[in-house]
């Protein structure tokens, strides 16, 4: 394993759903040592989100740099894309700058930067990961409506796996949060439904955003198209 002790810090940020005021003290501490920015995107869009949450935290005088991350389910995929991020990366590390690396919700919860995280690990860069609240967190507090209790099972689905491993998984399940759900809404709530756990489901798009939606009747919404940061909250039954 090589080391990069003498070199710049790389801060893992989980920057949480969308109200730039759910960063932790940590977090917005870390942006403030930072001298570079590593902003993730996709190849469908300008802009990055969980930049435009950590903005205000930024100081004037950060280099902001956009990174590309193709949707894909395993890194592996695209080695030459994360590769070439990490490249990036590492020059400026290599020059003693701290790099602080932004992800919406928490860093170590289904995020892109696990992927990167994994090969500066691999090389002994020094790391920081710093936890951020995760959607679904927000969003039961948000709507006042509590996640868990006693003794309940939870679950966090995500709504891109295997239909029969979801179906397995809301059957030994009292709650569950199902993430992902804009490529299959209409499936997710089928088996909602035929799981009984349809009427108790609350989905929130874009939670703290601009656009923000809330849906308290799934059902009724079945084939309206869903954003991409939209999660839904469910149980079988209201016991609180």
């Amino acid at each position: 394993m090589k080391n990069f002790d003498t070199v710049g810090t790389f801060f893992g940020i989980g920057v949480g759903p969308g109200d730039s005021e759910l960063l932790t003290l940590k977090a917005v501490n870390a942006l403030k040592m930072s001298n570079v920015v590593i902003a993730p995107k996709t190849e469908k869009k300008e802009g990055s989100v969980a930049l435009s949450i950590a903005r205000p935290y930024i100081l004037p005088d950060v280099e902001i740099v956009y990174q590309t991350f193709p949707m894909v389910q395993n890194f592996k995929d695209l080695p030459q894309i994360f590769e070439h991020n990490k490249e990036e990366i590492l020059r400026f590390l290599r020059a003693g700058k701290n790099v602080a690396f932004l992800t919406l919700g928490d860093p170590m919860f289904y995020s892109t930067y696990i992927y990167i995280f994994r090969l500066l690990k691999e090389l002994g860069v020094k790391i920081k990961t710093i936890a951020g609240i995760p959607s679904f967190l927000a969003i039961s507090s948000y709507i006042e409506k509590p996640l868990s209790f006693g003794n309940d099972i939870l679950t966090v689905i995500p709504s891109t796996a295997d239909p029969n491993k979801i179906a397995n998984a809301l059957k030994n399940s009292d709650v569950a949060v199902l993430m992902k759900v804009y490529k299959n809404f209409d499936q997710i709530v089928d088996m909602l439904k035929n799981e009984d756990m349809s009427k108790e489901a609350v989905l929130v798009s874009r939670c703290g955003l601009n656009g923000e939606k809330i849906i308290n009747n799934v059902e009724e919404h079945k084939f309206e198209k869903i954003n991409y940061l939209s999660t839904i909250l469910t149980r079988r039954n209201q016991q609180y």
